[in-house]
């Protein structure tokens, strides 16, 4: 492995850029705050989609997250993604961010331009936003406190041992040369994975597939929209680590790919349907950024708007594959995330240019010959097996011993009432 690979590669930079610079500081620390916002931009994106009866167990759902995640990754989250040397998982040695407070504190395998808490602070974020969008597939019949546990567990065995792989310059993946710039693989295609696991054990919502269960209140979803477009510079821009060339272009990628995928998505809604949707397109747009993460530090030109549109029409066309096998996927995170993060990953093996980005590589359509797309492939589909088997185990022990779902009244009643007592509106 080169200086120059682990110089620009995905998050993480060493080689020349191995003194702190504060440019570089103010704009992770920015990011980070960034991708936090996006947190409760998923609640209102999600909680205007469902029932006006389940908004409320849709947003606690997901601003918990905030809460628990953070502290399981101070204690060890972090530890195990980015300590020990091994090329599999990580170790104990930063658990409880021991010493990684100090002016020579490091990371192993890195040289960062950023101290190392500011690093901390931004994957964070990523660990956090990742299991949270699980919550769109399990919507208006998930108990609270299997989800609670499920998440706090998956977080460490599921979450952090896919970020070892891909984003640690120490893991297996990271070193044979996959590329993954901000999270196609660990945040979507992990998540994705996960969201079937549960879903299948779940089973179906009371009335599905035949009873109408229209989104309650479109405005939240659109405005949850506008915030995750606006966090998500932060989530891809940011993983530059660097205020530079990288993360204007990642910037740039990052906006013409949700473009995009709303107007791929809009195009095919309407050619299917007669009518252009204000959910289709906020569903385009979200598409777009999924598809467009693992690759905005590598492709330039005109790719982010092929790969956006691509993502826009195929994740629409996606939306029937619960229908064909009968999952009910409530809110399309499979269609949407696992589809899209796939789809992300493989395509950045056509499109990656090392023009772009150095240390990345080249994909089929600029010379580089199809090594990178089958890495692509390897590392997609074993993150996807992976997170599948583990989701599928943790929520069988959780179902048997405290019980996924709510009742057949509960669900009636609504998650609101049932679970938190408390209700969205009061007319």
């Amino acid at each position: 492995m080169t200086a120059l690979r682990f110089a620009d590669l995905t998050l993480f930079l060493t080689g020349a850029r191995d003194k702190m610079n504060a440019g570089n500081t103010a704009w992770v620390l920015i990011s980070a705050g960034l991708v936090a916002f996006m947190t409760p931009g998923l609640a209102l994106f999600y909680g205007g989609m469902v029932r006006a009866k389940n908004v409320l167990g849709m947003v606690m759902q997901n601003v918990f997250a905030l809460g628990v995640i953070s502290i399981v990754w101070a204690f060890v989250g972090f530890s195990l993604a980015f300590g020990g040397t091994g090329r599999l998982w990580g170790a104990f040695d930063l658990a409880f961010l021991r010493g990684l407070g100090h002016a020579d504190a490091a990371v192993p395998g890195m040289a960062l331009t950023v101290p190392v808490l500011a690093f901390v602070a931004y994957q964070m974020m990523f660990a956090v936003i990742t299991p949270a969008l699980i919550t769109g597939a399990t919507a208006d019949r998930l108990r609270f406190a299997p989800y609670a546990v499920f998440i706090t567990v998956w977080s460490v065995l599921v979450y952090a041992t896919v970020a070892h792989w891909v984003f640690s310059p120490l893991g297996w993946a990271f070193r044979w040369g996959a590329l993954d710039f901000a999270g196609g693989a660990v945040v979507h295609v992990n998540a994705g994975a996960a969201a079937l696991a549960l879903v299948l054990l779940l089973g179906p919502r009371r009335g599905w597939p035949h009873d109408a269960m229209p989104p309650h209140n479109l405005p939240f979803t659109a405005l949850g929209t506008g915030i995750l477009w606006f966090g998500w510079f932060g989530f891809n821009a940011g993983s530059a680590l660097a205020a530079d060339g990288l993360a204007s272009q990642a910037f740039v990628n990052t906006h013409l790919a949700a473009a995009a995928g709303m107007l791929g998505w809009l195009g095919v809604e309407r050619w299917r349907s007669g009518h252009a949707t204000t959910l289709g397109a906020c569903s385009g747009a979200v598409a777009g950024l999924v598809a467009i993460t693992p690759c905005a530090g590598f492709v330039g030109g005109v790719a982010p708007v092929a790969i956006g549109g691509a993502a826009g029409v195929v994740c629409f066309l996606a939306l029937r594959i619960k229908f064909r096998f009968r999952f009910d996927d409530s809110l399309d995170v499979v269609a949407v995330h696992l589809v899209g993060g796939v789809l992300g990953s493989v395509l950045l093996g056509f499109f990656a240019d090392r023009g772009v980005n150095p240390a990345g590589g080249n994909g089929l359509l600029f010379g580089g010959g199809a090594s990178l797309l089958g890495k692509q492939v390897v590392v997609v589909s074993a993150v996807f097996g992976f997170s599948f088997a583990v989701s599928y185990a943790l929520g069988v022990l959780l179902d048997r011993t405290m019980g996924l779902r709510v009742t057949d009244e509960q669900e009636l009643v609504g998650l609101d009432q049932t679970q938190h007592a408390e209700s969205a509106y009061s007319l």
